[in-house]
């Protein structure tokens, strides 16, 4: 019986790997929950009848006799399925889209939260007020795309946004930096194509490594928001324009954070009692905060046996780590939130590639990382190979070569064809990822106006 028994667990605990190294294959590709289903009952169905021949001849027979009643179910809703994706991507391939180049100047003063009320300010969640707008004319929200990019060397700010909404996201620049420069461009990625005979490439989609509800360290963790000299500042992002400025002639740095107003929506809960209120709802990252404050406050509260013998649980006794995430998280979540997906892209001639660049481009984003709070790690794209029979004649790495560089020209992120499940940041976490440089980053590569604009004098002659 021992036998049968550990027999029994080692079996079991490597079906529960297998599936969910499955479950995590499927959704690394993209595929919905509702794929997920239907090709885990085929494969359990398959299963079975290898397993119990008769058992799963007689399961077939009344699936194909049962047909005329969960077949139509199906195909309905395969049906509906693909119509939601065709007018969406109908819909979005109508839309005009406009790159935006911004020239920032040598003087830059304001800490990120000038970019915090930028990313305030273009919140805007239109396009899917009814069911109309979403199911039948396929109408999405607004998504911006902000990039940082190196061409050899030279580094660059690009945002790229619906054209009709081009004049808010340059009214927001200006209102929060006054000196930018702002030039509408042709899109840099599309001048660009892949050749695997001539370019190397690698890159990763950056994900976060705790719940949405745990912010990652922000510019407010830096103090930059404090005002004490600037060369006493030290601001994160100077480390990624500093590895953006050594690359050289035939190599390109491609990071873009993709965002759109969040609207995921769950039943209120009450965090202590788990009472749902059906008729209230909240955001679903909000929610999660709410219950990991209870959470948190509840693991800090010690039990005690009262007079009577019965356990109790004490007042809560806060750590000092403790008391930092609760007021951390309760920061965050009286924030704008925005869906988001960042992605890094590292591209070069194959006489001048350097693994290193990338290496760094990885290792700059775990300077937001904290240890009791959240951080942003590598996912997807990125391939190592220790034996030549894992990709024969580098037919894979071509392959992710070309798909990581289709994904980011198409900025595609919330949509098909490389739809990836998104995550919630605050409008406080992007600017601290993606804000201009002050005057105390003096990357060698950062382009900067090369005079301050200023009014003519009253009293000149007419």
């Amino acid at each position: 019986m021992l036998g049968v028994y550990v027999a029994y667990k080692i079996g079991a605990g490597w079906y529960d790997t297998f599936v969910e190294k499955i479950l995590k294959a499927l959704e690394d590709l993209g595929i919905p929950k509702i794929g997920m289903l239907i090709v885990l009952f085929v494969a359990s169905l398959l299963g079975l009848w290898l397993a119990l021949p008769e058992l799963g001849s007689a399961v077939f027979f009344w699936m194909g006799t049962l047909a005329p009643l969960w077949l139509p179910v199906l195909l309905l809703i395969v049906l509906w399925r693909s119509w939601i994706w065709y007018i969406r991507a109908y819909t979005l391939a109508k839309q005009e889209i406009s790159t935006l180049e911004v020239m920032v100047p040598r003087e830059i003063q304001k800490s990120p939260r000038a970019m915090e009320a930028f990313f305030d300010g273009i919140s805007i969640g239109i396009g899917e007020t009814t069911f109309i707008d979403t199911l039948i004319k396929g109408k999405t929200r607004p998504w911006f795309s902000c990039e940082i990019v190196s061409n050899g060397g030279r580094i660059h700010f690009y945002i790229r946004t619906l054209a009709f909404l081009k004049d808010i996201v340059e009214a927001q620049l200006y209102a929060a930096y006054p000196g930018i420069e702002i030039y509408e461009v042709e899109d840099y990625s599309a001048l660009f194509s892949y050749n695997p005979e001539k370019h190397e490439v690698r890159g990763a989609d950056f994900v976060l490594a705790q719940k949405d509800a745990y912010p990652i360290k922000t510019y407010i963790d830096y103090e930059l928001e404090k005002d004490p000299k600037e060369e006493l500042k030290i601001d994160p992002i100077s480390h990624l324009f500093e590895i953006l400025s050594i690359l050289k002639p035939g190599e390109q740095l491609w990071i873009q954070i993709l965002i759109r107003t969040n609207k995921d929506k769950v039943r209120e809960r009450d965090p202590k009692t788990k009472k749902t209120k059906w008729f209230k709802k909240t955001d679903r990252w909000k929610q999660e905060a709410k219950e990991e404050i209870e959470k948190i406050t509840e693991a800090s509260r010690s039990e005690f046996t009262d007079v009577q013998g019965k356990k109790q649980k004490g007042l809560p006794t806060l750590t000092h780590g403790q008391t930092e995430r609760i007021k951390a998280i309760e920061r965050s979540i009286g924030k704008n939130g925005f869906d988001t997906g960042i992605r890094g892209v590292y591209i070069a001639n194959k006489d001048v590639f350097n693994a290193n660049r990338f290496v760094g481009m990885l290792g700059v984003f775990k300077q937001f990382s904290s240890a009791h709070l959240n951080g942003l790690k590598p996912a997807h794209w990125h391939l190592s190979f220790s034996y030549p029979w894992q990709d024969f004649r580098g037919i894979l790495q071509q392959r992710t070569s070309y798909r990581v560089i289709d994904a980011y020209k198409r900025r595609s992120w919330f949509h098909p064809p490389y739809k990836t499940q998104h995550y919630v940041m605050t409008s406080e976490e992007l600017a601290t990822i993606y804000h201009f440089p002050s005057r105390t980053i003096t990357a060698p590569g950062l382009e900067r106006i090369p005079a301050t604009k200023a009014e003519a004098p009253p009293n000149l002659p007419v």
